[in-house]
């Protein structure tokens, strides 16, 4: 009866600490989100100055790899057993695309946008032994950042 209550309080804690720091990193991550607020990310091609001329412009690339704790990775099982959403992994994957696109933003903060912006994911670290089970995602955001000319007065 001792083992199993100290393993009831070990999985409690381990979900609690992973649940706190998942909510410290989106603390962290919408902090961040505002501050880089002023420069525009865009998934289209095109200028979002009409006419202006484009001065410089280079590829930028983020990413993240984000792990999913243990205990959220039970409830996925779970919840992978009876259907339905599974909260756990759209959460992963949340935090991994935002930190992506903040990663790539930091590289150049002074452009005046980034274009033609693409996000692909993958899983990774998947054991060869269980064939359902994530144990990682990466998010890798890249585009071009452009400067445009300055406009004088």
């Amino acid at each position: 009866m001792t083992n199993l209550i100290i393993i009831l309080v070990l999985i409690g804690v381990g979900y609690l600490i992973g649940t706190l720091n998942e909510k410290k990193h989106f603390r962290s991550i919408e902090k961040r989100e505002k501050l880089s607020a002023r420069l525009p990310v865009v998934t289209m091609d095109k200028s979002i100055r009409g006419g202006e001329v484009v001065t410089s412009a280079r590829m930028v690339t983020g990413n993240a790899v984000i792990s999913i704790d243990y205990f959220k990775r039970i409830l996925a099982a779970l919840r992978n057993l009876f259907g339905g959403e599974v909260a756990a992994y759209e959460s992963l994957l949340d935090r991994a695309r935002r930190e992506a696109l903040l990663r790539m933003k930091y590289q150049v903060p002074s452009a005046h946008a980034i274009v033609n912006v693409r996000i692909e994911t993958s899983a990774i670290g998947n054991s060869a032994n269980q064939k359902n089970a994530l144990g990682s995602v990466e998010a890798l955001a890249y585009g071009t950042a452009v400067w445009f000319e300055e406009k004088r007065n």
